[in-house]
């Protein structure tokens, strides 16, 4: 039986490579773009499937890949991807946001208790020896009684908004629809912004979505108001979030994604009040692994294929019947 012939397009674990190459043909995309544009012209007629990160694919891609069935992505987000072209050449699209939700939310909840406790400088007054000689640490502010909006009620919004309730916090979250779910539903974000204490950014990013986070949304959050980040960068309007940290409106707030990463304004690096991390919502050993497996098990199910983990997964069936 000829193997599929797919495409690799991302920057996977080696182990990770070495799966896909025992399972499938693989052709690797090259870095330099004018390569992997005369690399595409001569084979892209023959790739089926795509291993896929971080590179752009847009319909001048596609088109390059007439036979092309699925994308397997190592990603909660597809801002990278031309959804409507896939969708109207019928191909198959797999990424991993079910598999990072459990640790993203666990990082925004995580930044979020970081933030009101203001964690990050208290920990910096007792290494400095300022404690015995201040005293008492101020007073930080508890999520527990606080009105929190989530912006984005997908499969890390809900496993946030679960998070909350076992915390006691009153959640409400703003949506393009109403979801099948007993919280208090927005279709805008800036009356959320204004009857919230804190919003944290789920949402993925789309022309929709880019600097959904403007002025009007923070000065609708106002001075005593958070905000956490583990969306996309381009989210929020970063130069709005200077301006009115500047001006002393808003609260603080906690980043764990820029609109230029990995470039961050001196401004906020600057700014005591916020929280700022790079990048490491899913960044645990296990989810990585597990997103890994996932970007190889997609493409193997897709082309009726036994992979490493379905062969694992039937193994253990068979001893558990």
């Amino acid at each position: 039986m000829t193997r599929p012939i797919i495409l690799n397009a991302a920057d996977l674990p080696e182990w990770t490579h070495e799966e896909l190459r025992t399972l499938f043909t693989v052709l690797d995309l090259p870095d330099d773009p004018a390569a992997a544009r005369a690399f595409l012209q001569e084979q892209g007629s023959r790739i089926r499937g795509i291993a896929l990160r971080k590179t752009k694919i847009d319909a001048a891609f596609l088109d390059a890949l007439p036979s092309l069935e699925i994308i397997s992505s190592y990603s909660a987000g597809l801002d990278n991807v031309d959804i409507g072209a896939v969708r109207a050449r019928g191909v198959s699209i797999e990424n991993t946001s079910h598999i990072l939700a459990e640790d993203v939310a666990n990082a925004a909840v995580g930044l979020a208790l970081a933030l009101t406790r203001d964690f990050v400088n208290a920990d910096a007054f007792v290494r400095s020896g300022q404690w015995p000689v201040q005293g008492q640490y101020r007073l930080g502010r508890s999520i527990s009684r606080m009105k929190i909006g989530i912006v984005g009620l997908g499969t890390i919004g809900s496993a946030i908004a679960k998070r909350l309730h076992a915390f006691g916090s009153q959640v409400a979250y703003f949506g393009p629809s109403r979801k099948a779910v007993e919280l208090p539903w927005y279709d805008d974000v800036t009356r959320l912004a204004h009857d919230s204490d804190m919003l944290i950014l789920t949402c993925p990013l789309s022309p929709a979505t880019h600097h959904l986070v403007n002025a009007d949304v923070i000065r609708a959050l106002g001075p005593d108001g958070f905000l956490v980040n583990i969306a996309r960068g381009p989210v929020v309007d970063e130069r709005a979030l200077v301006a009115a940290l500047a001006a002393d409106g808003l609260a603080g707030a906690a980043l764990d994604v820029f609109e230029h990463e990995p470039e961050v304004p001196e401004a906020l690096l600057r700014d005591r009040r916020l929280v700022l991390t790079p990048h490491i919502g899913s960044g645990t050993q296990e989810t990585r692994h597990a997103m890994a497996e996932h970007v190889v098990d997609a493409l193997a199910r897709h082309f009726g294929i036994d992979g490493p983990r379905t062969r694992a997964t039937r193994a253990a069936s068979l001893q558990t019947t």
